[in-house]
This record gives structure tokens, C-alpha cells and sequence, in this order.
């Protein structure tokens, strides 16, 4: 069974109400998420080497001061594809105003349950980044465009729609997968079939995209790609690291010119 593909909708998104008699459901489901060993074990290891790029990113495409302890103080972010609110907490205690947009209902109300537990203040909404655009949502500053584009059912279309939300002078970080036999091989076969890593269907090779696929799109809505990175796994430390290898995974750092 294939993953699924995530529609686009124009409905504007929205937060929704948790019932308390919803609250123990949806506590479990976030300590699911948040469990470092359990289904999301692979994010969870994957996370740290990607908020340092992503911290150090923003820092010096923003000329912030190194070393405090909300660096992004002031900066608009949504995390497009928020899930659980891996990516999403870890911002908003970096200073970051956070807006997290996910299609499930199911994970918005994951990642509110645990935000207001972790007593975090989360713009946690149920929808996609054409409802934003739709409703006449205000650009970002940083737009973090995350392991979600490979699920869309229009990638060229997705990232030129999430592009829109990057403010004049603002930052858009995009990751995914390269279409390549070795991303096959070792994010499908391997992480779900051999490994076990991921619930099998977690991926379609189909729908992975060459890093051109990416940028392309972004550059003509009018962003500049400023860099593109690997990230790779070390099977003898069990961790990732940055590196000039895209051959499976990567991210693509682009920028809207300021006006």
C-alpha cells in the first residue's frame, strides 16, 4: 500500500476545538509522536542535525547574534506539513511566532494537546498552504516546507503555492527525497521492508523528486535558491550529518529578494 496523497484544498484552515473528553486520546497519540523510540524513532533521530542546519540557516541568512537563546525573536514561521509538532516546538522555544498547518485534523489536535502540555504557544490549524493563501493569510518570514512535498498530488504546483507565503526577504527550507535507485533501495526497501524503521507505505518512490524538481518550481515563483544540501546517515554512529551527498536525502534553501 502506497502513502497517501495529500489533496489541495482552498478551505481556509482552521484551529480546531478539542472536547474534553478528546484530551486522553489525543495525549496518547502525542506521546506516540514524541516517544524517541517508538514509530517516529527515524524523525526523532533525524531532527537534531536538521534544527541545527535550520537554526544556523536562519541565523545567517537574518544576520541575527549568534548564541542567544531565542534567536528567531520576532520571526514569523510556519512549518507547512507540521504533524505531531516535531519541527514546530523546537522553533517556538527558539523565539519563532508559530504557525503549524497539517491536513490531518487528527495531528493538529496531537500537536495542540502536547504544545499546551509543554505549555507552548502554537497556531496549531487543520488545512493546507492553499486554504492560507485562500484566506489571504500574510506572508512568512520562513516557511519550513519539510518531508511533505513528495505526498502532495501536484509537487511543481505545491511549492510554487508555498513559495507565495515566503515574505520579501524572507526563507523557505524545502526536504524530500531524490528520485534515485539509492533513495529506493535505502528509504523504501530498506527503511520500511528490511529495517522496519517506517510502517511500510510510508513512501512512494513514484512521487520522489530530483533536486531540480524542486528548485525549478521555486525559482519561477520568483524565490532564489541560495543552497542544496545532503543529509546523510552514518550506520556506525546511527546518526545524520550534513553533506554534499543528495543522493537520497536533501534540502533546498531558497530566499524571496527583499523589495
Amino acid at each position: 500500500m502506497m502513502a497517501r496523497t495529500i489533496d489541495a484544498s482552498t478551505d481556509v484552515p482552521v484551529t480546531p476545538s478539542i472536547d474534553p473528553a478528546e484530551v486522553a486520546k489525543f495525549s496518547a497519540m502525542a506521546a506516540d509522536w514524541w516517544n524517541p523510540n517508538g514509530k517516529f524513532k527515524p524523525l526523532h533521530r533525524f531532527n537534531p542535525v536538521r534544527l541545527k542546519f535550520l537554526r544556523e540557516t536562519a541565523e545567517a541568512h537574518f544576520g541575527l547574534k549568534l548564541g542567544l537563546r531565542a534567536p528567531l525573536e520576532g520571526l514569523r514561521l510556519l512549518d507547512i506539513g507540521c504533524g505531531g509538532g516535531l519541527v514546530s516546538e523546537p522553533m517556538a522555544r527558539l523565539g519563532a511566532k508559530v504557525t503549524g498547518v497539517d491536513a490531518s485534523e487528527a495531528n493538529i489536535k496531537t500537536a495542540l494537546t502536547h504544545a499546551v502540555e509543554q505549555g507552548l504557544r502554537i497556531d496549531y490549524r487543520a488545512g493546507t498552504a492553499e486554504g492560507l493563501l485562500a484566506s489571504g493569510e500574510p506572508p512568512f518570514d520562513i516557511v519550513l516546507n519539510l518531508e511533505v512535498v513528495e505526498h502532495v498530488a501536484d509537487p511543481a504546483q505545491f511549492l510554487a503555492d508555498t513559495a507565495r507565503l515566503v515574505n520579501p526577504g524572507g526563507l523557505m527550507v524545502v526536504a524530500t527525497l531524490n528520485k534515485t535507485a539509492k533513495a529506493l533501495a535505502t528509504a523504501v526497501i530498506g527503511a520500511e521492508y528490511i529495517l522496519g524503521w517506517l510502517p511500510r507505505g510510508t513512501h512512494d518512490w513514484s512521487k520522489f523528486l530530483d533536486p531540480e524538481d524542486v528548485r525549478a518550481p521555486l525559482s519561477g515563483a520568483g524565490l532564489t535558491i541560495k543552497d542544496t544540501v545532503g543529509v546523510v546517515f552514518q550506520p556506525l554512529s546511527g546518526q545524520w550529518r550534513i553533506a554534499g551527498d543528495t543522493s537520497v536525502n536533501y534540502m533546498v534553501v531558497a530566499a524571496r529578494p527583499a523589495t
